[in-house]
C-alpha cells in the first residue's frame, strides 16, 4: 500500500469500504473524520461500497449519537461539493432513505456500472463474488429478501440489536472453523462478472485484502482492485484519468 501524496489539482474520485464503524472504535472514527476533512474534500466524489457501520439495525437508530454523528460529518463533506455515494455491505444492508437523506448521500446498488475517467468501472461490496462460502450466500440471499426486512424492521429497537449481536457471535464462530480462502473472491464468480459486464474495470471490498490484481480474459487486461479495511488504519483508492492508486490514511 503507496503512502504517496496524490496531485490534488487533478480531478479524482475516491473509493472505501470495510469501515465497520462502532462507539468501541474511537480513533477509527477520528481517523475518519480527518480523512474527510483532509482527503475527501478535495475529491469530485466519494464512493462508500459498504460496511460503513460495524452493523445498522435499522434507519430509526439515527437517535443513537455516535450514529447522527456519522451521518452528519458525511453531509458536512456533501455540503463542500463532493458527491457522497453508500452502498450497502454485508454487516449495513438495512441502511435506509432516512440515513441517505441525513448523510447528504445517494444510494448506490449492487453492482453499478459507470463511466470514470473514459474507463467502464464496476463497482460492487464484493461478498457476492466469494461464491464457495454457500451458508453465507444462502444468509445474504435471506436477509435481502423484502418480507424478511420488513418483520424484523417491525421489531423493536432493542430486540432487533439483541438479534444482530447473537448473529455477529454465531458468524465470528463460523468463520473461525472456515477456510481462508472459502472467504475470498472465486476466481470463477470474478471472471463471470468480468465477461457478464464486458471487461470492465472491478472495485470492491469485503475480503479485506486490499491489492491490485490483474486479469486476461478473452484476449482483454482487467484489472481488479481489492479496497482496505479500516480495523488497525485506514486507506482508499484513488482514481483519476491516469489511473488507481491505493493510498493509506496516516
Amino acid at each position: 500500500m503507496s503512502c504517496t501524496s496524490p496531485h490534488r489539482e487533478m480531478p479524482h474520485t475516491l473509493f472505501i469500504s470495510d469501515l465497520h464503524l462502532c462507539p468501541t472504535r474511537p480513533r477509527i472514527t477520528e481517523l475518519f473524520e480527518r480523512f474527510l476533512r483532509e482527503t475527501a474534500a478535495d475529491a469530485e466524489a466519494l464512493y462508500i461500497l459498504g460496511d460503513l457501520f460495524e452493523y445498522w439495525a435499522g434507519d430509526d437508530d439515527l437517535g443513537d449519537p455516535f450514529n447522527a454523528h456519522i451521518a452528519g460529518i458525511l453531509n458536512e463533506t456533501a455540503k463542500r461539493g463532493v458527491r457522497v455515494h453508500v452502498m450497502h455491505g454485508n454487516r449495513d444492508f438495512l441502511l435506509g432513505d432516512l440515513f441517505m437523506a441525513q448523510a447528504g448521500a445517494s444510494f448506490l446498488p449492487d453492482p453499478l456500472q459507470m463511466e470514470l475517467y473514459g474507463h467502464s468501472t464496476l463497482l460492487l461490496h464484493g461478498d457476492t463474488l466469494c461464491t464457495d462460502d454457500q451458508d453465507y450466500l444462502a444468509f445474504r440471499a435471506m436477509v435481502r429478501e423484502p418480507h424478511w426486512q420488513a418483520n424484523f424492521l417491525a421489531k423493536p429497537l432493542a430486540a432487533r440489536k439483541a438479534q444482530i449481536e447473537e448473529l455477529r457471535r454465531r458468524s465470528e464462530t463460523e468463520k473461525s472453523m472456515k477456510a481462508a480462502d472459502i472467504m475470498d473472491a472465486n476466481p470463477q464468480a470474478i471472471t463471470h462478472l468480468l465477461r457478464e459486464h464486458r471487461y470492465p474495470r472491478l472495485i470492491h471490498g469485503h475480503t479485506h485484502r486490499p491489492a491490485r490484481h490483474e486479469h486476461r480474459l478473452d484476449g482483454m487486461l482487467c484489472e481488479r482492485w481489492v479496497l482496505p479495511d479500516w480495523y488497525e488504519t485506514g486507506g482508499y483508492l484513488r482514481c483519476d484519468a491516469a489511473g488507481c492508486e491505493i493510498l493509506s490514511v496516516v
